[in-house]
């Protein structure tokens, strides 16, 4: 796979999925709006070792955070609506958000399931086709296609680098001067030369972007707890507590600046999904198998359209308590044959221990990759 030359743009922006893998769950179970849910491990929020991957805003009202043991969620929150991670599914979700950037015709490079840059324009071009109203109305554009074509939000923070960016986005999410609780959020914020130093100049050094606890506290021991304080310091000062790299950076991105490039690569996704939620839950095996080969049947038709091979094939079950579980099975070589995966979905479903009924089934083939 090649990889495009990285190239600068007047305009990063970075645009950024509210809530990711919550969101995909709810566009699949529309009854989970305004409940708390918890996605993360296998769903069960007793097991050992087990982290939160996303909490919805419901959750994190009561202290819930991404990172956070499933365990101590479920303390904070046992009445929530616990979920297990569905890659498949926030696979596919992904993909399609990021075929809406790259119809925009700008370069995009992704930086995961939820997040991505666009470089807009050319740096120091005689005639700028994207003023501050221009590029403003560009975001909320992309913003509204997402929400369109997609059914997932998402905040834009616009900048000349992706450092400065990506908290803009910060600020799109929250306004300044808001209370982190604020529901008046702009959704899309512009944060370059101009306003920087009066909004971040009085923040502490952990609200720069990639500055985490060890390095605050590490400058707060040197008298530094602010971005000014930082600005403030001698480049060979930082260099010396720091190191070259480190100490450089941090001279850098306290100033604003960052990485002002977009390496557009080529995607190639890894698996793809069909769920479906029923209107009248399953009840019978019959019924769960025609479903789940219905699926089949969409899903090979898009895969063979694409020249690709499934290696895998899995199967998600969801009953109408929410509990969710998903099996899958490696295929004992790539192959496109419909009856053989017909078969290896209709015994999956039969490893599922299913006693109440079904209202959402999903099946997924992972594809054959150059790794």
């Amino acid at each position: 796979m090649t990889t495009s030359a990285a190239r600068r743009h007047r305009w990063l922006l970075h645009v950024d999925l509210d809530q990711f893998q919550v969101s995909v769950e709810r566009l699949r179970s529309p009854e989970l709006v305004g409940v708390p849910v918890i996605v993360g491990g296998n769903g069960d929020p007793t097991e050992a070792r087990k982290v939160v991957t996303c909490a919805s805003y419901e959750a994190r009202d009561h202290g819930v955070r991404a990172g956070m043991p499933l365990r101590a969620a479920y303390r904070k929150l046992p009445d929530a609506v616990y979920l297990p991670l569905d890659m498949g599914a926030y696979d596919a979700a992904s993909a399609e958000v990021m075929d809406v950037l790259r119809a925009t015709g700008h370069p995009v490079e992704v930086w995961g399931w939820d997040e991505a840059y666009l470089g807009v324009g050319e740096p120091g071009a005689e005639v700028e086709p994207f003023d501050d109203a221009a590029i403003r109305e560009f975001a909320e554009t992309i913003r509204h296609d997402v929400l369109d074509r997609c059914g997932l939000t998402c905040c834009v923070g616009i900048s000349d680098n992706k450092q400065r960016a990506k908290m803009a986005t910060g600020f799109a999410k929250r306004p300044p001067g808001s209370s982190p609780d604020a529901d008046d959020s702009p959704r899309v914020f512009l944060l370059d030369d101009r306003n920087w130093l009066e909004l971040m100049g009085d923040k502490p050094t952990r609200e720069l972007w990639s500055v985490g606890p060890k390095t605050s506290a590490k400058l707060a021991a040197k008298g530094i707890e602010t971005v000014d304080d930082l600005i403030a310091t001698p480049r060979d000062d930082l260099i010396a507590t720091f190191g070259p790299h480190q100490g450089n950076w941090l001279y850098v991105l306290c100033r604003g600046k960052g990485d002002p490039t977009i390496t557009a690569e080529p995607w190639l996704a890894r698996s793809h999904s069909k769920s479906r939620t029923f209107a009248t839950d399953l009840t019978e095996p019959d019924e769960m198998r025609a479903a789940a080969a219905e699926l089949l049947r969409e899903l090979l038709d898009q895969v063979v359209a694409e020249e690709r091979l499934p290696f895998r094939v899995a199967v998600t079950v969801r009953t109408a308590t929410f509990y969710t579980r998903t099996k899958s099975r490696k295929l004992p070589a790539p192959s496109l044959d419909h009856d053989e995966l017909e078969a290896v979905v209709a015994d999956l479903l039969t490893r599922f221990d299913v006693d109440r009924p079904v209202r959402l089934l999903g099946v997924r083939l992972d594809l054959v990759t150059e790794e």
